[in-house]
């Protein structure tokens, strides 16, 4: 049973990682990654309320609330945007807090007057618990990835002329709001299926470290998008392996710190955009490692013009 169970999470985490990957790719170019973490936040208070609404524990139920409550978030972004003058992170911390905060008190509120219901504990979505995922929130997730997958595979140039070139989009005929609002349904579409396994709190991460990570390793959109993708199935598969092996430990934390430290090594190992790639000397190298001590033998590269060179070489 303890084997069958592992197996549904080790396969909902690794299509969760994918799905997040490849959202999370355009969200990064498009520097809309932190719009996921609005629509996280904002889908805890459309959890709490079809749960009052419905009495009920079903996942499409709770999930459908949080998905409109996650879009009803990011509307309120653009309209504030769009009708004050405030700047962008300032909106935007506006509406999470204001959800989120609003979020917390609906649990805790449930919490209190359904005391004797288990299936009213509903702040496993705050952190995530993955552990308790069934075989039908797999399928759910599966078909997240099927319809994400589809629909960027159709628009790829599409959403590529987008996230690089938004004027020459447009010229080519294509709706730069449509593509966009299509962008940020995608996203909040993965961010609400990732609830159950991450949380609320943690859900952006899995949209944002992946691609941020795929960034150090290629200039390619489509490599890129595929080592996100690898990346994030990794974080999923590895941090569910890890908290199986120790008890106690929560599923979601671990795939974010999994995919952090993968981060961190492409920040030092990949080619041609990592630290030590760059560090042609060690002089380079002991700007980053301090600790690393410097070589005499090893030429210099000079930093600022010799006042002697003339001004004919210096040109």
């Amino acid at each position: 049973m303890f084997f069958t169970q592992t197996q549904i999470v080790l396969t909902g985490t690794l299509l969760l990682g994918i799905a997040a990957g490849m959202v999370g790719t355009f969200a990064v170019l498009r520097r809309r990654a932190l719009a996921g973490d609005v629509v996280a936040h904002s889908a805890l208070p459309g959890l709490c309320l079809a749960f009052l609404t419905f009495q009920s524990r079903s996942m499409l139920v709770l999930l459908s609330g949080a998905l409109l409550s996650g879009l009803l978030g990011a509307v309120t972004v653009s309209l504030l945007k769009r009708f004050t003058r405030l700047r962008d992170d300032a909106v935007q911390g506006i509406v999470l807090s204001v959800f989120y905060g609003g979020g917390i008190a609906l649990t805790r509120s449930i919490q209190n007057t359904h005391r004797n219901d288990p299936g009213a504990d509903l702040e496993s979505f705050i952190i995530g618990q993955a552990a308790t995922m069934l075989k039908g929130d797999v399928q759910q997730i599966a078909v997240v990835v099927a319809v994400t997958a589809g629909i960027v595979l159709l628009l790829f140039k599409e959403l590529k002329l987008l996230s690089f070139d938004e004027q020459f989009c447009q010229v080519q005929g294509w709706s730069a709001m449509g593509l966009d609002i299509l962008l940020m349904l995608l996203t909040a579409i993965t961010v609400v299926a990732g609830l159950p396994a991450v949380g609320v709190v943690l859900t952006a991460a899995l949209l944002i470290i992946p691609p941020a990570a795929a960034r150090f390793w290629s200039d390619r959109l489509s490599r890129m998008m595929m080592i996100a993708c690898a990346i994030g199935g990794t974080s999923g598969v590895t941090g569910t392996l890890l908290s199986a092996r120790y008890d106690g430990l929560p599923t979601g934390p671990l795939i974010v710190l999994t995919s952090t430290v993968i981060f961190a090594l492409s920040w030092v190992f990949a080619p041609h955009r990592g630290v030590l790639w760059k560090s042609r000397d060690m002089t380079d190298l002991q700007s980053f490692l301090p600790w690393v001590e410097s070589d005499d033998t090893v030429p210099r590269a000079p930093t600022t013009l010799d006042p002697h060179v003339s001004a004919q070489e210096a040109s």
